[in-house]
């Protein structure tokens, strides 16, 4: 029995110290090696990392450990995703300053992230709240605002209009401020756009780039870039209203064109602001619709209401008046801010048409391929067809009338072809405090100009007090007044969203430590793109197409070659645990932590009874969900190191599931994971009391130690692909373990045993180093090696030791197994139909009987058909 014991808080303090002290690792350039750059999508600094960071980064760690034994030039690198509004929520709440509020839980944890084991460069850290970050995102904004990549525009944000301040959607609950209760309106105010639209082509092209990229978070893409070709049409007005003669609309549907009866402005359209001042009725409805949500999932639920302008428009091509309606539904931030409604074929249009007895007209009905009833009278017919009531058009299908109808329109110059883009620009201005100041300044004359690049950074002040009203910086009238060229100047007091940050962190890992500029080129170059990038599916859309459009901005500035970020990626799954609650008389929730619930489970492992460990009263069991702080089912990492150690949580979040899937926190699979890796040491231990072991003699080994040997090299290969190539974390755990119950029952009284014995050992504990390093780097010293196991190669599989000499067959009667033969690799079918009818109890199955049939499955399997 092994006499040193497993003690994982003494044994990871240690190794802990020891890769500290080594800079194990520290990354440099190396020209003459193969880089591999690993990421995981860095943390919000709330104060404790949860179970999602533990996963997230351990799936990163494995990755990085794995690819530094196959001999690579590695960089992981961590750093804070440290703006935002939580801060400055918890600041208000804890009376605090949002600088001193985040700097305090980075260093917890990042104390976190070290007990974990995980192998950064902490040399390279960044924090983005910090000037020396933030710094060089304001130098490139001035230089995309000199290339006319930036401008300036009104646009809608939710105003609270008794704290006067501009609201984030967080902080809007049920259409009301979250601070004063106050209905929010929809307000327009100017705000700072990047042309992300001038790359739209460009990031759908090279989503064909990326195939190491998940098929869905390519496709989730590609829908919100949302290429469409339509047909941009004119429609004049029968009137000049606010000095307008016409406006334009894009449909993707201009075969329907015959089929439009009114068309629909948005509530802050010139035209619906000029009939209000004559429409007591429109001017009302147009100051409802200021507390309208815009968001596209609201539009597309929300009861469709509107009221007639009184103004008309002229068909483009029948020459017919249709009324100019303005609707909820349509806002101007969106295309023109008009749209032409088709109720017979837009279920939208068809609704509002209803509700206001508009005209609903037909102009397509099905085809011999489309055998849909079309009546209008129970909703609008959606599908594509053949052309009806379109008078020269008519009998056309859907696809020869937009080219037709299209070149019509050309041809009187009341419309033209065009391709456009669900993508809007990206609007970067945010009137909060806690992020970076634009470096924008506006001057006397109503001109905006970028900071001079001597001036820069614009530094936020730190020293704040927050009232959770309006931003200090905007509260304080001197930290804008500046001057420019002399004139006086005033700072711009909005700041940066805070995904400009999240948008290039990857790459100033490459230059963290350079003061002179934004990157590197060198450095940038030599490590861009990152190899794998791992982090959740919720960060499919908006990070990581942000991240696309800067990198292409930053190649175009000259700062990178490539034109993608990143190469592969991981989208991890969701950390679910068990979740426990009472109802007060109210019918309020209050839940309860799965550490303070005892359950009672049924012989399948369901709970069928849990009590509250405090007072012994019964709590409901509402299921397995995602850990979260609001349903209290989070469990603390800390707690979980402190009772088995860093490398059974590594283990248990590795082989419990699938990375991509979603994992189940149960406490018994975390003892199974501890389990398995104290047998793993117990193993080791009781081996090395063996003393000293004789060098392998491979071309005398016994049939069983041939096995041993066969099944450890197909473990490597196994496992190999399983980190490698096909990044299932849990069946290469699980191949491991099996390894180890064959290790476990191995012979070893002869010097062959024990050296094959070693072999496998010092196997099982290089393929376990990137899952559960602190054990194994022990472990390996403990083994004699003299170099660590970080720097050790990763293990080859032999195809030699991976050759059967023999086979086991088994023998089957009519079907039933009535034997089991062992015969060499190599033997023919007659040699193993011979044996396997010469057997005892074959022959006792057969005798007096004609075999009719043989069927034989090489390698596995004899059946003998008799009667």
């Amino acid at each position: 029995m092994a006499e040193k014991q497993y003690q994982p808080q003494e044994i990871e303090k240690e190794v802990q110290a020891y890769w500290e002290t080594q800079q194990t690792f520290k990354a440099t350039e190396d020209a003459d090696k193969e880089k591999f750059y690993c990421l995981s999508m860095f943390p919000y600094p709330s104060g404790r990392l949860h179970m999602g960071h533990v996963r997230n980064y351990t799936i990163g760690d494995v990755i990085s450990r794995h690819q530094r034994m196959l001999g690579k030039n590695v960089l992981q690198p961590m750093g804070w995703d440290a703006f935002g509004l939580p801060a400055e929520n918890a600041a208000i709440n804890n009376n605090t300053a949002p600088a001193k509020w985040t700097y305090s839980n980075i260093e917890y944890m990042k104390t976190q992230l070290k007990t974990l084991g995980f192998g950064y460069d902490w040399d390279r850290e960044i924090a983005t709240c910090k000037k020396d970050y933030y710094r060089w995102e304001q130098w490139f904004f001035t230089r995309l605002f000199e290339k006319g990549l930036v401008y300036k525009k009104n646009s809608t944000v939710n105003w609270d209009p008794v704290d006067h301040t501009v609201l984030a959607n967080e902080q809007v609950i049920d259409g009301r401020g979250w601070r004063s209760g106050a209905l929010v309106e929809q307000k327009e105010i100017p705000q700072w756009f990047v042309k992300i639209t001038d790359y739209a082509e460009e990031l759908l092209d090279d989503l064909e780039q990326l195939e190491e990229w998940p098929e869905q978070v390519r496709a989730m893409q590609k829908n919100w870039i949302g290429r469409s070709e339509g047909v941009e049409i004119t429609f004049a007005l029968e009137q000049t209203v606010a000095e307008l003669t016409n406006f334009d609309v894009y449909t993707t549907r201009p075969d329907t064109l015959l089929g439009v009866t009114y068309v629909a402005v948005a509530a802050q359209h010139p035209i619906a602001l000029e009939a209000a001042k004559t429409n007591n009725d429109l001017a009302t409805f147009i100051e409802e619709c200021k507390t309208t949500k815009v968001a596209e999932a609201d539009m597309a639920t929300m009861e469709k209401k509107g009221c007639a302008t009184g103004y008309f428009a002229i068909h483009p091509l029948t020459g017919d008046k249709v009324p100019v309606w303005v609707a909820n539904f349509v806002l101007m931030g969106y295309g023109s801010g008009a749209v032409m409604a088709v109720p017979g074929h837009d279920q939208r249009d068809w609704e509002f048409a209803t509700k206001y007895k508009l005209e609903i007209k037909q102009v397509i009905q099905g085809d011999a391929q489309n055998t849909l009833e079309c009546d209008l009278s129970q909703g609008a017919f959606t599908e594509k067809g053949l052309l009806v009531n379109s008078g020269e058009f008519d009998g056309l299908t859907s696809e020869q009338a937009f080219d037709k109808i299209a070149q019509a329109l050309i041809e009187q110059g009341k419309g033209q072809k065009k391709i456009n883009y669900r993508l809007r620009d990206w609007g970067v201005s945010r009137q909060r405090y806690w992020g970076s100041p634009i470096p924008m300044l506006n001057l006397e004359n109503g001109e905006s100009v970028p900071v001079p690049t001597d001036q820069l950074p614009v530094v936020l002040p730190e020293d704040v007090h927050m009232n959770g009203v309006i931003s200090p910086i905007k509260a304080d009238p001197e930290w804008a007044k500046t001057e420019y060229k002399g004139q006086p100047a005033l700072r711009e007091t909005d700041t940066f969203d805070t995904f400009m940050e999240s948008s290039w962190y990857y790459a100033r890992f490459c230059s963290a430590q350079n003061d002179q500029t934004m990157l590197d080129p060198e450095q940038a170059n030599y490590w861009l793109p990152v190899d794998q990038y791992v982090g959740g599916i919720e960060h499919a859309i908006l990070h990581l197409l942000y991240s696309r459009f800067f990198h292409k901005l930053m190649r175009d500035e000259g700062l990178v070659q490539s034109d993608e970020p990143y190469k592969r990626l991981l989208c991890q799954g969701m950390v679910l645990a068990d979740s426990f609650y009472r109802e007060d008389a109210a019918g309020k929730k209050e839940w309860y932590s799965p550490a303070d619930v005892i359950s009672e489970k049924d012989d399948k492992g369901r709970i069928i009874k849990s009590i509250l460990e405090s007072d012994g009263k019964e709590v409901i069991h509402h299921g397995m969900i995602k850990m979260s702080k609001s349903k209290n089912n989070g469990i603390d990492p800390q707690q979980v190191i402190d009772l088995y150690g860093a490398d059974t949580i590594r283990v248990f979040t590795m082989f419990a599931a699938p990375p991509e899937q979603t994992l189940e926190w149960i406490d018994s699979g975390v003892e199974g994971a501890h389990r398995f890796v104290k047998r793993l040491w117990n193993l080791v231990q009781d081996h090395l009391e063996a003393g000293e072991i004789a060098p392998l003699d491979k071309a005398n080994l016994s049939g069983e130690q041939k096995n041993l040997r066969r099944l450890v090299h197909k473990t490597i290969e196994k496992v190999s692909d399983d980190i490698g190539r096909r990044q299932t974390f849990n069946t290469a755990v699980a191949a491991t373990m099996e390894l180890l119950n064959h290790l476990q029952k191995a012979a070893n009284t002869s010097a062959q045993d024990l050296a094959v014995l070693r072999e496998g050992i010092d196997s099982i504990v290089l393929l376990l180093t990137p899952i559960a390093p602190h054990i194994c780097h022990v472990m390996w010293k403990d083994l004699g090696h003299k170099n660590p196991v970080e720097t050790a190669p990763w293990p080859l599989a032999e195809a030699d030791a991976m050759i059967e000499d023999e086979k086991l067959i088994v023998v089957q009667v009519n079907g039933k197994v009535r034997s089991k033969i062992t015969v060499a690799a190599d033997a023919t079918q007659e040699q193993v139909e011979s044996m396997g009818l010469a057997e005892q109890n074959v022959q006792q199955h057969t005798d007096g009987k004609t075999i009719r049939k043989v069927i034989y499955i090489p390698g596995r399997l004899l059946n003998i058909v008799a009667n």
